[in-house]
């Protein structure tokens, strides 16, 4: 019964403090899956599709206990300036897993069911969000709330964007308004990007930073233009079915080149500023979930360059994801055995108590 009870206890312990943005597993998993498929590797794409459909799941079971058992905690999350944007990982995850089902499945039906879930959930969570931060009485200042998880905001938006494009002709809409609406959300995840990124880099440039705020998240800086170059792609490749894209396909092509020009200048930076938390501030390697909010963006620019290329008729390109792809494979791993290795470590110790 004690060894039972320490278990209990731990297991609830990491409920209550379960990170708003944990749907970022789901995210991560997702896109690396799809990546792996683009280079057919269809064993690991398959496999990792499976994964994220049970880590899909048990998140989602995690989350609803959480907001049970715990519904004053849950509330404080969801109006902390910090920490609110990540509950709009579960948007990004639920579109991202339908995105798979369209890709590697070809099932449709769960695709649209889940195309409507996460569509559901932005219009909730995106006004949820801003309503809060703006009738919020005491609010924190900038360097204490803003960082890279901010940018869900746009990642969110954008895998709307997509799986509404990737779904044209199975939505019970016409065409040309499937369409309209991914171009729609394809435009306000840019204008999001372009004014939270100024916030993002001003926090950064004008305010002292330690090496533990620079967490992974801020990789979503380079993450955020990536799948806004996939949802931009996607569009371009779409553009067949609706004669309106053809007219706008060279206000298109800019400015989703644009996107993802600026989301490749992020890599070297964020690279050095990870050198610099690491080995020169000697902040050590261990599990987090936050981690995951790094290897998405790594399967992202793998997946937007791979698109952009087709898009474009660019094959030169194509030289970056190829090796990219590996990159996204081996950091998922490791982050995969690291979490799996920290909780079991936890629970391996709790049961010795």
């Amino acid at each position: 019964m004690p060894r039972k009870s320490s278990l209990s206890n731990t297991f609830l312990q990491d409920l209550s403090n379960l990170s708003t943005a944990y749907f970022a597993l789901v995210m991560a998993t997702g896109i690396v899956s799809i990546a792996a498929y683009n280079f057919s590797f269809f064993t690991i794409a398959r496999l990792l599709f499976y994964f994220n459909i049970g880590f899909y799941l048990y998140l989602v079971i995690l989350f609803f206990v959480r907001m049970v058992l715990y519904p004053g905690k849950f509330m404080a999350d969801a109006g902390d300036h910090a920490k609110s944007p990540g509950l709009l990982t579960f948007v990004a995850g639920t579109c991202v897993l339908g995105s798979q089902f369209v890709i590697i499945a070809e099932n449709y039906p769960i695709a649209t069911t889940l195309f409507y879930i996460g569509t559901a959930a932005w219009f909730f969570l995106i006004y949820m969000v801003f309503t809060v931060f703006t009738v919020k009485k005491v609010k924190p200042s900038i360097n204490e709330a803003i960082s890279g998880l901010w940018l869900l905001i746009i990642v969110s938006t954008q895998s709307v964007s997509i799986l509404a494009a990737l779904l044209v002709g199975y939505l019970h809409f016409a065409t040309e308004q499937v369409l309209f609406f991914s171009l729609i959300m394809f435009l306000c995840g840019c204008m999001f990007y372009i004014i939270i990124i100024t916030l993002i880099v001003y926090r950064m440039s004008f305010f002292s930073m330690k090496a533990e705020e620079f967490a992974p998240p801020y990789w979503i800086n380079m993450g955020a233009v990536a799948i806004s170059t996939l949802a931009g792609s996607t569009l371009m490749l779409k553009a067949n079915n609706w004669p309106f894209i053809i007219e706008i396909l060279p206000f298109l092509k800019g400015f989703t080149l644009f996107f993802w020009a600026i989301g490749t200048w992020w890599i070297p930076l964020i690279v050095i500023l990870g050198i610099w938390r690491h080995i020169f501030r000697q902040l050590p390697l261990k599990y987090h979930p936050q981690y995951w909010g790094m290897i998405f963006p790594l399967g992202m620019y793998t997946v937007c360059t791979v698109k952009l290329s087709q898009a474009l008729k660019l094959p030169f390109l194509m030289f970056i994801p190829s090796f990219f792809v590996y990159i996204a494979l081996v950091a998922w791993a490791v982050v995969g055995a690291s979490m799996f290795y920290a909780i079991g470590r936890d629970y391996r110790l709790s049961s010795t108590k």
